[in-house]
């Protein structure tokens, strides 16, 4: 590899020979590194994987998280104890990575991968600890970058520390600056969980309190009212209306019976005092020609056939006969 090295330079008196006394080393590839972060952050943000739009949004409560880093470094330790400390009830399911050096990018892809045929995990949190632009060099790669842009299940990048960025921090749908922020932003805190309950449970109860307040005051002011104060002078005075309209019900009833009692006497008699049978036997005689009752004394034919009805039969005669 490429190195700067600073020192001071002598000469090997009895070759001749330059040489140089070492106080420092350093990588000199640092300027390509960065260019080559630059031309491939700029292609991938041509192609839209950087495009807002494209975020998936994180669950506000995870069951499941899914963890992509190494399982004997620093960062994977900070996630358990924060997970923990704030939402113990997550579970975690670890993806276990190579996260520096030669195969750390396919190893990462394929962790990824291996999540996203998990069919319950609710996000996945893709960490490592701070380093050089070298140490988190996988986390630029294409295929990392791809992997999470193309992962059905919405990843949260915790690579480096806070002033670190990388390519999977563009491409993943929410960054965070450590991975122990990374484990925050995918929990919520229990304490501000509790602390809502009770807030909640306060608020509610005072409501409650005050609903219930407003209608006892409301029943309380029903009950003083006149109607309850005195029910039973009220129910008297109904009963004492009730017997009187029954009262004077009874006695239209009464006189309306009677009234056409009357009337039917009054009829009957009139019916009986018409009765033909009655006025025969008082001697009366009904004549009657061609089926006539003859009323007038100009109405009698002499000679037509006459029928005589008494009260005690009838007789008939012929004038044309002897």
């Amino acid at each position: 590899m490429k190195v700067i090295l600073s020192g001071k330079i002598s000469v090997y008196p009895p070759r001749g020979n330059y040489q140089i006394d070492v106080r420092s080393m350093k990588p000199a590839g640092v300027g390509e590194l960065q260019s080559a972060f630059e031309l491939l952050k700029q292609k991938l943000n041509a192609e839209g994987l950087f495009a807002a739009e494209h975020k998936k949004s994180i669950p506000q409560f995870p069951k499941k998280i899914g963890i992509v880093t190494a399982i004997d470094g620093a960062a994977f330790k900070d996630m358990l104890s924060v997970a923990e400390r704030r939402f113990p009830l997550v579970e975690l399911v670890i993806a276990p990575a190579r996260v520096q050096g030669s195969g750390a990018a396919e190893s990462v892809v394929r962790s990824i991968r291996i999540l996203n045929e998990e069919q319950d995990i609710d996000v996945i949190i893709v960490a490592r600890g701070g380093g050089s632009i070298e140490d988190l060099w996988a986390f630029n790669e294409e295929i990392v970058a791809r992997a999470v842009y193309n992962s059905r299940i919405p990843v949260i990048s915790g690579v480096g520390h806070e002033i670190d960025f990388t390519i999977t921090d563009f491409t993943a749908d929410l960054r965070a600056p450590t991975p122990s922020a990374a484990m925050e932003l995918a929990t919520p805190d229990k304490n501000e969980i509790f602390a809502f309950i009770d807030d909640f449970s306060y608020n509610t109860s005072l409501k409650i309190e005050e609903y219930v307040g407003r209608l006892k005051r409301k029943f309380s002011s029903i009950l003083k009212s006149y109607g309850f104060r005195v029910p039973l002078d009220i129910i008297r005075n109904r009963s004492q209306l009730i017997d009187s309209l029954l009262y004077k019900l009874l006695q239209k009833t009464d006189q309306r019976i009677l009234n056409y009692n009357h009337k039917i006497s009054l009829l009957t008699k009139i019916i009986e005092s018409n009765n033909i049978r009655k006025i025969l036997d008082r001697g009366f005689t009904l004549v009657r020609q061609e089926d006539k009752y003859i009323k007038r004394r100009m109405q009698f034919n002499l000679n037509t056939d006459t029928e005589l009805i008494f009260s005690d039969g009838s007789v008939n005669f012929n004038p044309g006969k002897k």
